[in-house]
């Protein structure tokens, strides 16, 4: 069993003056010793009673807390054992960024382990032959895979890719190679992509693969990408734990006169 971690809280580290609610306070103070590594990976916190008498709050009020922290993905709280950190912060954090979308997704598929979840071929849904622009009945091949950094996974990616297209890789290389190297093996190298990013929950079946818990936040990004002749060739989309993955963007204005800010 984790061992509890020896801390302490008195009145003092909340203010019941403040505009923020008392829970919320709890939860911020318990996520910054989360994450500046006062409280590690397995360790316990202590228990809510302990947290109720030490604070001078109430049990329902330390419970949300503690529920809010298990939400987030940094604890897991279990009957008979407490609640648990689960995040590392020594994990490591995967950078992407816009301006080298392509050349930083072709390092992360060299510098992250894959684990080929799923891979079937089918007919295309309506939404993926339009994203794919494919004509009605057309197969393509739909591919689930986990990345993982150190171990420790940060994404869940669901691919479609036109069937034609995937006859020119091997299946087995889906287990080890980066889809953007399958895809310029087969003759097809994307040269431009176009992609919305957005924020969600992940439901159970994302969640359980990512190793957070249901609800937690996480990064969506769906991707198109074509090859030098403008056809799509594969449509993705990726989930990321907010905790392992961010996105980098540098903006710049030419002149003191241009009103829009565009990407170095």
């Amino acid at each position: 069993m984790p061992d509890t971690i020896s801390m302490t809280f008195t009145p003092a580290d909340i203010d019941e003056s403040a505009s923020i609610p008392l829970y919320q306070q709890i939860y911020d103070l318990l996520r910054a010793k989360i994450m500046d590594g006062t409280m590690s990976l397995n360790d316990r916190l202590p228990a809510e009673q302990d947290l109720t008498q030490a604070l001078g709050v109430s049990r329902i009020t330390v419970k949300r807390a503690m529920n809010e922290l298990a939400v987030a993905g940094l604890v897991r709280r279990q009957r008979g054992i407490g609640t648990v950190v689960i995040y590392d912060v020594a994990a490591p954090t995967v950078k992407g960024s816009f301006e080298t979308m392509i050349d930083g997704l072709t390092r992360m598929g060299v510098e992250t382990e894959v684990q080929l979840l799923d891979c079937t071929v089918g007919t295309a849904s309506p939404a993926i032959s339009e994203a794919l622009d494919l004509k009605g009945g057309k197969s393509v091949q739909r591919i689930v895979r986990l990345r993982r950094l150190d171990g420790e996974p940060f994404s869940y990616l669901v691919t479609y890719i036109p069937y034609d297209i995937a006859e020119g890789y091997d299946d087995a290389q889906l287990a080890t190679e980066s889809l953007i190297k399958l895809l310029e093996q087969a003759g097809h190298a994307p040269v431009e992509a176009e992609q919305t990013i957005t924020a969600t929950a992940a439901v159970p079946a994302v969640a359980a693969n990512l190793g957070v818990a249901p609800g937690s936040p996480l990064l969506r990004i769906h991707r198109i990408m074509k090859d030098a002749s403008g056809r799509p060739v594969q449509d993705i989309t990726a989930h990321y734990r907010a905790d392992r993955f961010e996105y980098h963007m540098r903006l710049a204005r030419n002149n003191a006169g241009q009103r829009d800010w565009t990407t170095e």
